[in-house]
C-alpha cells in the first residue's frame, strides 16, 4: 500500500485490466470517428483543396466565417435551423411530460404497458422508411391525408412538403410523433420514484388531483426536465439532418433548409469544403456555449447537476 492508503497503480491495473480491455473497442471507435476528425476544423481557416492537403492549402484566416454572415442563403439557413430546432425542443419536452402524467393516471397495468409500447415503437424506425411513408401519405395527389381533408371537410389539397410554412409544421409534428413515446419513458420512471406518502398526506389535507400534480408531481419532475432540456439544447442548431434530407426539396429551401443539409449540399455536392467547415465549427461553438449556459441555469434553479 502507498502512504495515502491507495494501492499501487500496478495492482489496480492487474485487477481491472479486463474492464479496460472491454472499454478498448469503444475508445478506439470514439478516437477514430469523433476525435481524429476534429483535426479537419483547420479547413475552416484555409482555402482547402483535397489534392494539396492540409499542409499546402493556403491560410485565409476568418474569411469563410465572414462569408457565413455575408451570404443571404447561409443566414436564412441559420434562421431556419433555429426556428425548427426551437419548436422541436419546446414540444419534445412538453408533449412527453404531458403524456407521462396522463399515462401515470391509468390504473390498468396491461392497458398502460400496451399504450406505452405502441407509442415508443416509431422511435426505432429509420427516417428513410418514415420519409417514404410521409411522402405517400401527404401527397397532394391522392395522399391519404389530403383525401380525408377533402372528403370529410371539403378542404382543398394541401402541399405539405412543397409549401415552406406547411413543411416546417410537418417536420415538427412528425418529429414529435416519432420521439415523444420514447422520451416519455424517462418521465414515467421519474414518476415511479415519487414518494407515495406525499400524495397520501396531500389527500388528507384535501388537495385535489390537480393540486397534487401541480405541487408534488411537477416539482418532483423538475430536475429530470431540467437535465433533459439541457441535453436538448445541444441540438439547437441541429434540426435533424436525416429527417430534413428525406423530406425536403428545392421548393422549400427558403423555409426548410437547415445547417446540416446546407453543409451537405455546399460542402459535399458543391465541393466548398472550407466554407462548410466554417459553418460546422460555428454551429459547434454556439451549441457548446448554450449547453454550458443552460447547465448553469438548471443547477441554479433546479439544483440538479450531472457532475
Amino acid at each position: 500500500m502507498t502512504k495515502n492508503g491507495m494501492p499501487p497503480i500496478r495492482r489496480v491495473i492487474r485487477k481491472t485490466w479486463p474492464f479496460h480491455l472491454m472499454l478498448l473497442p469503444a475508445f478506439v471507435l470514439a478516437l477514430l470517428f469523433n476525435y481524429l476528425p476534429m483535426l479537419g476544423v483547420v479547413m475552416a481557416f484555409q482555402d482547402y483543396k483535397p489534392w494539396t492537403g492540409f499542409i499546402h492549402s493556403p491560410w485565409v484566416g476568418l474569411k469563410h466565417f465572414a462569408a457565413v454572415f455575408e451570404r443571404n442563403d447561409s443566414v436564412q439557413v441559420i434562421w431556419n435551423t433555429f426556428i425548427i430546432a426551437s419548436l422541436k425542443i419546446v414540444f419534445i419536452i412538453i408533449v412527453p411530460v404531458t403524456f407521462a402524467l396522463l399515462l401515470n393516471e391509468v390504473r390498468r397495468s396491461f392497458f398502460k404497458r400496451t399504450v406505452q409500447t405502441f407509442v415508443y415503437l416509431p422511435h426505432f424506425l429509420s427516417w428513410v422508411i418514415l420519409g417514404g411513408i410521409l411522402v405517400d401519405l401527404l401527397s397532394p395527389q391522392g395522399g391519404l391525408v389530403n383525401r380525408m381533408l377533402s372528403g370529410w371537410f371539403g378542404i382543398e389539397p394541401v402541399f405539405f412538403l412543397g409549401n415552406g410554412d406547411w413543411f416546417r409544421f410537418t417536420v415538427v409534428v412528425s418529429h414529435i410523433w416519432k420521439e415523444f413515446g420514447y422520451g416519455s419513458i424517462i418521465y414515467l420512471a421519474a414518476l415511479a420514484s415519487v414518494n407515495p406518502d406525499l400524495y397520501e398526506a396531500a389527500e388528507v389535507d384535501g388537495a385535489s388531483r390537480w393540486k397534487q400534480t401541480l405541487h408534488i408531481t411537477l416539482p418532483s419532475l423538475m430536475p429530470i426536465i431540467s437535465i433533459c432540456t439541457m441535453l436538448e439544447m445541444s441540438n439547437i442548431l441541429s434540426a435533424g439532418f436525416d429527417q430534413i434530407l428525406n423530406l425536403y426539396n428545392s421548393l422549400v429551401y427558403d423555409k426548410g433548409d437547415i445547417i446540416d443539409t446546407f453543409v451537405y449540399r455546399v460542402g459535399i455536392l458543391g465541393q466548398q469544403m472550407s466554407f462548410s467547415a466554417a459553418i460546422g465549427l460555428f454551429k459547434s461553438a454556439v451549441s457548446l456555449v448554450l449547453v454550458v449556459a443552460f447547465y448553469r441555469i438548471a443547477y441554479k434553479f433546479a439544483n440538479y447537476r450531472i457532475f
